[in-house]
């Protein structure tokens, strides 16, 4: 990650900024047609606060010590799932998102769970490839239990696009 940037913990005044975050980042989906459908879809700010509780939220704080990206997460199958990762688009690029994901992987590991996991699309460079080259790799069919298949559909009835959606595990 970029100097200037740090992660966090967030402060409880910072909660209700992330979902426009989360819109915006979901902008970068115009180059493959679905900005509309993910703009759509954001975390509601009690879940933050949930989760935040719970201590399962990270932001990457900017050089103002504001809030550019943040990621979420849960516990599904006994492992950390990363619910939602984004970063500011006037961020981009710098690393920052990949930060996240290694503050959620050393979070688990230390945590106790043996894998984080998550749900992307297959064919969105900045999606299933970033997560590969993180050491995410995409579960078999078979590999699917029945809580990951719970989320699929309930991630279908939020009208998330499915052709392309994929399940990723990283041992941690």
């Amino acid at each position: 990650m970029e100097s200037g940037y740090r992660i966090r913990r967030p402060r409880r005044d910072e909660l209700a900024a992330l979902p426009e975050i989360e819109r915006l980042a979901a902008e970068r989906f115009a180059s493959v047609g679905l900005a509309e459908v993910m703009s759509q879809i954001v975390t509601p700010v009690e879940l933050l606060r949930e989760r935040a509780q719970a201590g399962q939220v990270w932001v990457a704080a900017g050089e103002e010590d504001q809030p550019v990206g943040f990621a979420v997460v849960s516990v599904l199958d006994g492992n950390a799932h990363l619910d939602e990762l984004d970063v500011h688009p006037e961020h981009g690029r710098r690393g920052i998102g990949s930060a996240l994901v290694e503050t959620v992987c050393e979070w688990a590991r230390a945590t106790g769970y043996c894998a984080v996991t998550l749900s992307t699309l297959r064919n969105v460079p900045w999606n299933a490839p970033l997560y590969g080259k993180l050491g995410f790799r995409i579960l078999l069919v078979r590999e699917l239990t029945p809580a990951l298949l719970q989320l699929l559909e309930s991630e279908a009835r939020l009208g998330l696009p499915m052709e392309d959606r994929v399940l990723m595990r990283r041992e941690v």
